[in-house]
């Protein structure tokens, strides 16, 4: 419980107009922590505590969530990857490790495949785009979560109840990430909107990002969250075995492995840092 009240150094940079809060820890080489929708750069404390002793980590706060301001582009992991590119030109990284959770992981792919030569590797948890959206059942769970979060955007009288129910049951499972878990519940009307437009982001052809595994050939440790009902590991494989230096860990976790079962995690991120050329 300590280490999700540890207080970081929190900077705040403006790009294309966003002004976006980030915390900035250690030194040595860096290591980006991208969080999901809904969520903010808390969701990395403890890995943040971890890492700090040998690298500089960065956690940023995506555009209206955490401390971070509203933006004038829908939510998007391309619209993510691109501030991602300019925000790391301003704060000075040159080549970096990046994990990325669900979203988060969707932008740190896009980036890694416009810039490779500044991507030192990859961690990704259940990243969206790498399964079709495109058969009729996945439009179906589209759609259907794009009208839950309008009904949150109205302020629909229910919603806070549901928004619990679904991250109990369908995102943060595990006992570990009950802080987390009550913290994003807590806000559940303020990011509705986001979580809107990042859900019907989902459901267009752009949000397929299959056809980039090939080109991406820094090395990838792909964390998954093995009970996760949407982002479902069987529809992801054949993408995830397509990428040329990729390796596959599972977690007993719902959706973001880092706070479900953070001990397993960061264990299986120190291995796969120590194996990476200097």
């Amino acid at each position: 419980m300590a280490m999700r009240a540890l207080s970081f150094s929190t900077h705040e940079i403006t790009i294309d107009g966003v002004r976006l809060a980030y915390d900035d820890d250690g030194s040595g080489p860096a290591v980006v922590c991208l969080h999901a929708i809904g969520h903010d750069a808390r969701d990395f404390a403890r890995l943040r505590k971890r890492l700090r002793g040998g690298h500089r980590v960065i956690a940023l706060d995506w555009p209206g969530q955490g401390r971070s301001g509203r933006d004038h582009v829908d939510a998007g992991a391309h619209r993510y990857a691109e501030l991602l590119a300019e925000f790391l030109d301003a704060v000075g990284v040159d080549r970096a490790v990046i994990v990325g959770n669900s979203i988060g992981g969707a932008a740190a792919l896009r980036y890694a495949h416009r810039h490779p030569a500044r991507v030192r590797s990859l961690v990704l948890e259940n990243p969206g785009g790498l399964a079709s959206s495109s058969d009729r059942l996945a439009q179906i769970v589209l759609a259907a979560m794009a009208r839950f979060f309008a009904a949150g955007t109205r302020g629909a009288r229910w919603f806070p109840f549901a928004f619990r129910v679904y991250y109990r049951t369908c995102v943060l499972q595990r006992r570990a990430a009950r802080i987390d878990r009550r913290r994003i519940v807590a806000s559940a009307y303020q990011i509705a909107p986001i979580l809107l437009q990042a859900w019907r982001g989902f459901a267009l052809p752009e949000a397929d990002a299959r056809m980039l595994a090939p080109g991406i050939a820094c090395p990838v440790l792909f964390a998954w969250a093995k009970r996760d009902q949407f982002v479902q590991l069987s529809r992801s494989l054949p993408a995830i075995r397509s990428f040329p230096n990729a390796r596959l860990e599972t977690f007993r976790a719902g959706h973001a492995p880092h706070l479900e079962t953070p001990d397993a995690f960061e264990s299986a991120v120190e291995r796969f840092l120590a194996e990476l050329p200097a």
